[in-house]
């Protein structure tokens, strides 16, 4: 019986069964070498990416990574400004960008009145032909410096032209009271009457100062009507003069 070189009495021939060392002879097993696992593909380098040259705030050369002039950081894209605390140190804080305010947005004026209207203004020259007529008696009175036009809708029988008095429950269609109020106008100064034909009269029940058109002197009778028609313009008081715009459609 083969004997081990240990001493062991073996069946087997290759290794003892005793101590499982080699026996004498027996051919020893031989294991190849394992081949090496393939290196990766390298992969190509990321470009980095190019510094910035200048400041884009200021222009300033680069030399480092905070700008000399105004602080900003070329690598955050953050301006940067020194300011001291309260213990006295300095202390670098960002700089948050302020806003562009929003634009006013444009407010488109009302629009003009569809149909017959009139254009209340003040006419500086009815006024000077006020104060050429009054003389010596015309030191008190002074144009208005700001008279904003306004336009009035024509509509109903009746328009009256004058000046509102709660005391008489006067509310006239042409309100003339506003600001600047002009100082020659009667409570109830003019009226005008529309036509069953689509034209218009103008009546003056008795005003104070009297009542004018298109640039006369003369004063129109009182309580008798005048035809008055598109374009007419209508003078009472010291400046104000009224434009008719009795055409269909937006004037």
């Amino acid at each position: 019986m083969p004997v081990c070189p240990s001493g062991h009495a073996s069946q087997a021939t290759d290794y003892c069964d005793v101590c499982g060392d080699l026996m004498e002879g027996a051919q020893r097993a031989e294991f190849a070498e394992p081949e090496p696992a393939p290196a990766p593909a390298s992969q190509p380098a990321k470009p980095e990416p190019a510094e910035a040259a200048d400041c884009p705030h200021c222009g300033t050369p680069r030399s480092g990574r905070f700008c000399e002039v105004d602080g900003y950081d070329f690598e955050t894209g953050t301006v940067y400004t020194v300011q001291l605390t309260a213990a006295g140190t300095a202390q670098a804080v960002p700089v948050v960008p302020q806003q562009r305010p929003s634009s006013t947005p444009v407010v488109a004026p009302p629009p003009a009145p569809a149909g017959p209207c009139a254009l209340v203004k003040a006419d500086r020259a009815y006024f000077d032909s006020v104060i050429a007529e009054m003389g010596q008696d015309a030191g008190a009175l002074a144009f208005p410096p700001y008279c904003p036009e306004r336009r009035v809708p024509l509509l109903g029988d009746q328009i009256r032209i004058g000046r509102r008095s709660t005391t008489r429950a006067l509310l006239p269609e042409i309100d003339l009271s506003a600001p600047p109020e002009d100082p020659g106008v009667s409570h109830l100064h003019a009226v005008l009457l529309a036509q069953p034909d689509g034209t218009w009269n103008l009546i003056d029940p008795g005003s104070t100062n009297g009542t004018t058109v298109n640039g006369g002197t003369e004063p129109i009778p009182v309580n008798v009507p005048v035809p008055v028609g598109d374009g007419d313009r209508i003078h009472v008081g010291a400046w104000t003069t009224i434009t008719l715009s009795l055409q269909e459609g937006t004037p």
